[in-house]
């Protein structure tokens, strides 16, 4: 099994998180890419102990931000939600947070909206910082853009990330959401050391979901292996998750999703 491979919980979502840990363990996978939502509801102090005891650690926490105050799924900014976001992370042994922007708000223009972004980053990275926690910067496909995240470039977000000391504030890539720029090789040379997670999924055609059409790498359109060595040599050589939003991966049997990611890990993603 390959010690980098990372499963996002997302990706088996029909599962709570004692079922989702217990299964990565299984399955010889040692990175899980956990969720604030099911952390919670399990206890953090509880997924601690139970990720220590079989002996699985946290590539990354989901998620903070939506600093523009809009988000589709409900809510708006919440500072305190954001802090204790960081405070889960932290007590999940992980160092990784991600940051999702926010989408347009109804009262600012595009430029204020980024403008609000970087504003509620510098708020959040003292608290980050002193827990011990990296904030990760995600850029998301530019179809997201207006509801989402208004950071939709790997350029983009890099040009908000080299404002912070990159002790503190990195940058996540997500193939799903990079891998149709044109300059997408040119700003992972840029990235550097700046990248601090990366995940992956493929790009399905036809797109069954605007949201939820991502694929197990393999399946689709994006050239993973490339984008997974231009990874490494921008040198990042951390875990690699797998992170997929898709209704059909979620109606599967997880323990059959888990086989395939695992048995295709090798080729369609490291190459």
């Amino acid at each position: 099994m390959n010690t980098r491979l990372s499963i996002n919980q997302i990706t088996v979502k029909s599962w709570t998180f004692e079922e989702t840990v217990r299964g990565l363990a299984r399955h010889g996978i040692g990175w899980l890419g956990a969720w604030l939502g099911p952390v919670q509801d399990y206890g953090v102090e509880r997924a601690a102990k139970l990720l220590r005891e079989h002996d699985v650690r946290v590539s990354s926490v989901c998620r903070a931000g939506f600093f523009t105050g809009k988000n589709p799924d409900g809510g708006g900014l919440d500072p305190a939600a954001n802090e204790r976001a960081v405070d889960v992370t932290a007590a999940l042994g992980g160092d990784v947070l991600y940051l999702v922007a926010g989408g347009v708000r109804d009262d600012l223009d595009l430029a204020r909206s980024r403008q609000a972004v970087v504003d509620g980053i510098a708020d959040l990275v003292p608290y980050a910082a002193a827990a011990g926690v990296r904030l990760a910067v995600e850029p998301l496909h530019p179809t997201m853009c207006a509801e989402r995240s208004v950071v939709v470039t790997l350029d983009h977000a890099l040009d908000i990330v080299e404002r912070f000391d990159p002790a503190h504030v990195g940058l996540a890539v997500d193939t799903y959401n990079v891998w149709w720029d044109p300059n997408l090789h040119a700003a992972l040379d840029r990235a550097g050391d700046r990248v601090i997670s990366y995940q992956v999924c493929d790009w399905l055609v036809p797109q069954p979901h605007p949201l939820f059409g991502r694929g197990i790498p393999g399946e689709g359109s994006i050239d993973i292996p490339e984008i997974t060595r231009a990874i490494d040599a921008a040198g990042y050589g951390g875990p690699i998750e797998i992170e997929i939003f898709n209704e059909a991966v979620w109606a599967a049997d997880p323990e059959d999703v888990l086989h395939s990611i695992t048995a295709g890990f090798e080729r369609s993603v490291l190459g």
